[in-house]
């Protein structure tokens, strides 16, 4: 078990998501970013996939109640057992009745904690991940409370790496400005030419609200090209007919404001959506706090896929460092 004496400001069981059940308008969720949680597990010797916690500006202090092996990856904050500093990326060994606390998260807006086993709560719909909105998987699909006990599955301690550190270069440094790559199109033919020219040269500001669900961008408005709405779309010429909306799609809502839509959110309406962020950026627009500045560029399809090979890349060497090879794998892509 892992004990929660501080649960931090907002600390959720993920694993790198619910596939295969947008059709009911169920998000995935999971991990915000794939890359420092799939490191995470690599670390303690878990596959890719095992659940862990994901610690939003604040973390929690946790009482170890076994002996395991722990890692913290992501944002940089404040990492120690029992008050004692330790390094971030890199796994660290625990016993009985130690004490993880997790301070304030001084770059970046999310960190992850991954313990040797894994978090065995119970899946549902094939994932332990917590979708807070629908109140749905993790512990009761809420947050973690004081007091809370996370179950542990069986370790792999034969498999970490204690004592040795990542190489600096394959470690993301969070930024307060990032470019953004975009694959424009879905309902982008609605909206004015100079209006998508706008967006395309525009900074945009990451607004307070920003979270799960998607972030709200501040930036220029957006003007739609006259003509009567399709059978069945709203009056308003930001509306369509109802279609899906992919994690990572930017919605415009009444042309008002830019949505960047995330793993927590709906997953159709009838709003207008202009395009598409590459996943392989959606982990650092994880890290992005309110006030980070955000530029979108447009990219084809051989730009996305040549970005996710890059970080598909970039975890294999990990993986090779870590002398973990043989838990390669597809995941996450």
């Amino acid at each position: 078990m892992l004990k929660v004496i501080e649960p931090g400001l907002l600390t959720t069981v993920q694993d790198l998501g619910r596939f295969g059940w947008y059709h009911i308008g169920m998000p995935p969720s999971g991990a915000m970013d794939n890359f420092a949680f799939r490191v995470a597990n690599l670390l303690v010797g878990n596959t890719e996939d095992a659940a862990g916690l994901e610690i939003t500006y604040v973390g929690p202090k946790l009482e170890v109640q076994q002996e395991a092996l722990v890692a913290v990856t992501g944002a940089e904050l404040p990492f120690s057992i029992n008050d004692r500093p330790v390094a971030l990326w890199q796994a660290h060994r625990v016993a009985p009745g130690d004490r993880l606390t997790l301070g304030s998260i001084t770059r970046g807006a999310r960190a992850y904690l991954s313990v040797a086993g894994g978090i065995s709560l119970q899946p549902l719909l094939g994932s332990r991940s917590t979708y807070m909105l629908g109140r749905f998987g993790g512990i009761e699909g809420r947050k973690l409370r004081a007091g809370d006990q996370l179950p542990l599955g069986e370790a792999r301690p034969q498999l970490a790496m204690l004592g040795r550190r990542m190489d600096p270069s394959l470690i993301p440094i969070p930024t307060k400005e990032l470019e953004v790559r975009i694959v424009m199109g879905m309902c982008s033919y609605r909206v004015k030419e100079e209006s998508l020219a706008d967006f395309l040269t525009a900074t945009w500001e990451v607004s307070t609200e920003a979270d799960r669900i998607g972030y709200r961008l501040k930036g220029p408005t957006f003007q739609f090209k006259s003509g009567e709405q399709p059978f069945g779309a709203g009056s308003d010429p930001s509306n369509v007919v109802d279609l899906g909306y992919p994690v990572g799609s930017i919605q415009i809502p009444g042309g008002l404001e830019a949505i960047l839509l995330l793993n927590d959110a709906v997953t159709g309406g009838g709003y207008t959506t202009i395009g598409t962020v590459i996943k392989a950026d959606l982990d650092r627009v994880a890290q992005a706090s309110p006030g980070s500045k955000i530029r979108f560029r447009s990219v084809g399809i051989e730009e996305t896929l040549h970005a996710r090979q890059v970080r598909e890349t970039r975890l294999a060497r990990v993986r090779l460092m870590l002398g973990l090879s043989d838990l390669a794998g597809e995941l996450g892509q």
